[in-house]
């Protein structure tokens, strides 16, 4: 249709063209198109007819001036798409004007078009030079958006870079990291796997597989690509594919019963209405721009006249296979013929669908951007009325310059550029659903809106339907998910989502999902078993809740009760001779200081302190050496007492009772001393043993200076030692008591208790330390009670016809003692 100003149109409303052949001997025939007839484009292309009209018939855009369009059809193919954009670029007038007066109805100022981005690249490449502007509707290739390359490039559409994007974060929302890809072998489809595998990778999604596949190729090249697919262990497969060659692909797969794929489309083939009749794809995910609605656009659609189709081949073309008829007398004797008149308001067809416009609309706002924009360069608006003059001499370089600055709404939409010519990205999420019917169709389920802020663009509505219609997220992983206590080994040779699940060593925790490291507890810290959490650690000392410290510290008290007994039976018969020549003020001292021996062992029992680990040790040695100088006293007064026997001799006289308690005194202040420095310079302290066992805290008395210990163990030993010799030297006495006997019986007992303690003590660990240091307190203890007292109190209470003191004097009868 001629006007004052024309828009060229570019559709793929064919999708191959008739191949020549050159003989070389006559002119070649014009490129025709060939293959079956698209609906949907063929809606596209009216859709622009039907927004010049609706422009033309306006009071507000364009007054006075009549827009006119020539429309040409692509084939799906860049030799017919060059070929009709040089024919636009150059006007159609057979006759070369050169006068003054050159009309400017062959001459374009924009063009629409065209929906693949190879295509588009072509076609911008030949106009771009001449400031001609294009605005394509279904063109997404990111690369387009380069204004070096294609300065008179603008788009609808938005650019494959937002959609790259967002399908990433679809399949990182859905936690699938084990896909496969498969894309056109095109621009669109090259640049937006390129784009999209950039964005997985970012995300930490693996690609199993990456195949191209174009409709022109052989049928055993899509098989191979389908054969691919099927052996793939990648549930998921994104398709950056346009519609013509995904149409071919799922043709190949439903040879054979398909493979259970969750499919994730771009927004090419995953709203064409012409691939839901593939209902094994029920279930398939995409983005896709927002729908729409175009008012009076429908029965627009529907009108269509036996004058019309009779005035256009490609509405002939469409009627005809829409109805499986023949116009007029085109028609063979062996096909059915129709006059037009046919219904076409029941006629199932993606050409009168427009319940999902949604790429119409795109074509519908380029219009009526590239009208602004001429009326911008063309028109006066003053008091909100605008002046147009139709006979302006227009160059598409101004119309070039109007559209960058083209910022218009239109049934609530806006339309603007940015400074690449692109919009601002807003997508639909379409799930297929299954209908109560059992027909596929689209819903939408959500949105994604690129100008939102990061972590808010993304936004799920409504549930979704997932392959075979399941309605649980399919799982599409190379491993599974390492559970926390575990971390992740990648596997040699392989991408990184394929993985082992190693659990953490000892002491390790991880506390997240596919953790790839562990770390270690806090020192005050161990794992629990499933090893992810770090708790504390069980603080273990000698407690009087169990049963060890329970029986060591009945012991340690009935001990000290025996001892009590032992001096009060000692009291109540201490004008017996039995008593009295056992010399009575050291034997109730020894047993005062064994009672404190017996309960010194309660001061090892129960949680440590600074202070009780500096009583227990001192108290320990102190009562100790208090203990033996006793014993030793006693061996003494044995020693002294038969050599006072002795003609001449008063050695008495220097070892009585004053000597004996000098003595007791002054090995117990040596001790006392050496407890003293050992507390001042280094003391013991409360220490939480971490070394001992990883898993458990011991809670310890450390010694301080290990020197200040043994030294006061030394000082013990050396002071039991001492005693033994003289018991030793003094067992064969001819003396009527033969107390010398029972102190080396108890020495030897002592003894043998503390040697065996050392290597004890050291190698046991934890709180059998502790046990063992009171074992030998308790086992010396009862031996010195048993052995020195004993005896006496079983001739005090049993044999009491033996306490006399003739008995006593009695030589002969002394061994009975």
């Amino acid at each position: 249709m001629d006007g004052d100003y024309v828009i060229g149109g570019v559709f793929a409303i064919h999708h191959y063209k008739q191949t020549p052949v050159h003989n070389y001997t006559v002119m070649p025939e014009p490129l025709k198109c060939t293959g079956s007839l698209d609906p949907r484009e063929l809606r596209f292309s009216r859709a622009m007819v039907f927004a010049i009209e609706e422009i033309n018939n306006s009071t507000e855009l364009l007054p006075g001036i009549r827009l006119g369009y020539q429309i040409h059809d692509s084939c799906t193919t860049v030799p017919v798409a060059i070929h009709v954009t040089f024919q636009l670029s150059n006007g159609l007038d057979p006759v070369f004007n050169t006068g003054d007066n050159c009309s400017q109805a062959g001459k374009v100022m924009a063009i629409v078009g065209e929906s693949e981005s190879t295509i588009t690249i072509s076609m911008s490449r030949v106009i771009g030079p001449f400031n001609i502007p294009q605005v394509s509707y279904f063109a997404t290739c990111a690369c387009l958006s380069d204004k070096q390359q294609y300065p008179s490039f603008f788009r609808t559409i938005p650019s494959d870079q937002f959609q790259t994007e967002a399908l990433a974060k679809l399949i990182k929302h859905f936690g699938w990291t084990w896909i496969g890809a498969v894309r056109s072998d095109s621009d669109y489809g090259n640049n937006g796997m390129a784009s999209f595998l950039d964005a997985a990778q970012k995300e930490g999604i693996c690609v199993e597989y990456s195949e191209s596949l174009h409709r022109t190729y052989s049928r055993s090249r899509i098989q191979r690509v389908a054969d691919i697919i099927r052996r793939s262990t990648a549930v998921v497969v994104v398709a950056f594919v346009a519609s013509g060659d995904m149409r071919i692909l799922l043709q190949e797969l439903s040879h054979k019963p398909p493979p259970p794929r969750q499919w994730i489309g771009s927004e090419s083939w995953v709203t064409d209405q012409g691939m839901l009749k593939f209902n094994f794809c029920v279930g398939a995910i995409g983005f896709s721009i927002e729908r729409s609605v175009i008012p009076g656009l429908r029965e627009y659609l529907l009108d269509l006249s036996p004058t019309k189709l009779s005035a256009s081949p490609v509405l002939t073309e469409f009627w005809e296979d829409a109805f499986n008829c023949r116009l007029g007398k085109n028609a063979a004797k062996d096909e059915t013929v129709c006059d037009g008149t046919e219904d076409i308001q029941t006629l199932q067809s993606p050409y009168t669908d427009t319940s999902q416009l949604r790429a119409t609309n795109m074509v519908y706002k380029a219009v009526y951007a590239i009208a602004h924009a001429i009326h911008d360069a063309a028109c006066e608006d003053a008091n909100s009325t605008a002046h147009c003059d139709k006979f302006t001499r227009m160059e598409s370089k101004q119309v070039l310059n109007q559209l960058k600055k083209v910022n218009f709404s239109k049934n609530g939409y806006d339309v603007s550029f940015d400074a690449n010519g692109d919009p601002v990205a807003r997508y639909e999420l379409i799930n297929w659903q299954q209908s109560e019917s059992g027909s596929i169709e689209m819903v939408t389920v959500g949105l994604y809106d690129a100008s939102l802020p990061v972590g808010q663009e993304f936004h799920i509505n409504r549930n979704l339907t997932w392959m075979d219609g399941g309605t649980h997220v399919p799982v599409s992983v190379c491993s599974d998910s390492c559970r926390p206590g575990t971390r992740k080994v990648l596997q040699k040779g392989k991408p990184i989502c394929c993985y082992d699940c190693i659990p953490c060593p000892e002491g390790e925790i991880s506390n997240t999902t596919d953790s790839p490291d562990c770390f270690p507890c806090p020192k005050e810290f161990w794992p629990n078993e499933e090893r992810y959490s770090c708790f504390p650690k069980p603080v273990e000392y000698l407690s009087f809740d169990e049963v060890l410290g329970i029986i060591l510290a009945a012991f340690s008290v009935g001990g000290a009760c025996l001892a009590i007994l032992t001096a009060a039976i000692f009291f109540r018969h201490r004008t017996s001779p039995i008593v009295r020549a056992n010399n009575s003020e050291l034997s109730f001292l020894l047993l005062f200081s064994l009672t404190l021996c017996f309960l010194c062992s309660l001061t090892f029992i129960g949680a440590p302190s600074d202070w009780s680990c500096k009583l227990r040790h001192t108290a320990f040695g102190i009562t100790f050496v208090l203990c033996i100088s006793c014993v030793l006293g006693k061996t003494i007064v044995v020693l002294m007492a038969f050599k006072a026997t002795l003609p001449g001799s008063n050695v008495m006289k220097w070892f009585g009772p004053l000597q004996q308690r000098m003595t007791v005194v002054s090995f117990t202040f040596i001790q006392v001393l050496i407890c003293t420095i050992w507390l001042c310079l280094s003391p013991p302290f409360r220490l939480e043993n971490l070394t001992i066992y990883k898993e458990r805290i011991i809670l310890e008395c450390a010694l301080g200076s290990a020197i200040g210990f043994w030294v006061v163990l030394g000082y013990i030993g050396l002071l039991a030692l001492f005693c033994l010799v003289l018991a030793v030297l003094a067992r064969k006495l001819p003396d009527n008591f033969n107390e010398a006997k029972l102190i080396t019986f108890s020495m030897l007992i002592f003894c043998a208790v503390w040697i065996t303690f050392i290597p004890a003590y050291v190698s046991s660990p934890g709180k059998f330390t502790v046990a063992v240091e009171i074992f030998a307190i308790l086992a010396s203890s009862f031996g010195l009670i048993l052995c020195i007292f004993a005896p006496k109190c079983y001739i005090i209470l049993l044999k009491p016809e033996k306490n006399t003191k003739k008995h006593l004097m009695n030589k002969n009868e002394s061994k009975d003692i």
